[in-house]
């Protein structure tokens, strides 16, 4: 098992009779073994609030995802990991709402595979009034866009979208998340 760092945090891994274990996050992205992930959505009205991903990312750098993804820690609930995250990337609280699991496996960058069992999460903020405070580290940019835009982005050029949000506008194409 890999050590535990602010890099390579452990994080649950989901065995075959349902059962959690610990695994560090770069071994199940290297193994492509299923772990638990969580993905937030934050709206204003039609508006989706998305990031582009720190060209320096482990994987994904410079594309376009949803508002924010992390794994829970081990032990960590997961919304509390969705709250934790998001704060982290976008420097904001708002309370979310636990929608849907969605399960998932893709390759991503630098020959890494995410096979997740994501919970999906949902904010509402005020777009106008909403202070973003985008951590260098984490985001290059964010933006907000209507499904029509999105949709649009994606069919133009859907290398610019990680492969998960791709996923997740197919299962969803009208973002009603």
């Amino acid at each position: 098992m890999d050590t535990i760092t602010d890099k390579d945090p452990i994080i649950p891994a989901i065995a075959s009779d349902g059962s959690f274990y610990p695994i560090g996050k770069m071994q199940a992205h290297r193994e492509a073994v299923l772990h638990l992930a969580v993905s937030v959505f934050v709206f204003s009205g039609d508006y989706l609030l998305i990031q582009k991903r720190a060209a320096h990312k482990y994987h994904c750098g410079g594309q376009w995802a949803n508002t924010c993804c992390t794994h829970p820690h081990w032990d960590e609930p997961v919304a509390t990991s969705a709250a934790r995250r998001l704060r982290e990337e976008l420097g904001f609280s708002v309370p979310l709402i636990e929608r849907h699991e969605v399960e998932y496996s893709a390759a991503v960058s630098n020959g890494l595979h995410e096979h997740e069992r994501v919970t999906m999460f949902v904010g509402s903020a005020d777009r106008d009034t909403l202070e973003i405070r985008p951590n260098a580290d984490e985001v290059e940019a964010v933006r907000w866009v209507t499904a029509a835009e999105l949709k649009a982005g994606m069919a133009e050029a859907p290398g610019s979208y990680t492969p998960w949000f791709r996923i997740y506008c197919d299962r969803f194409p009208d973002l009603k998340i």
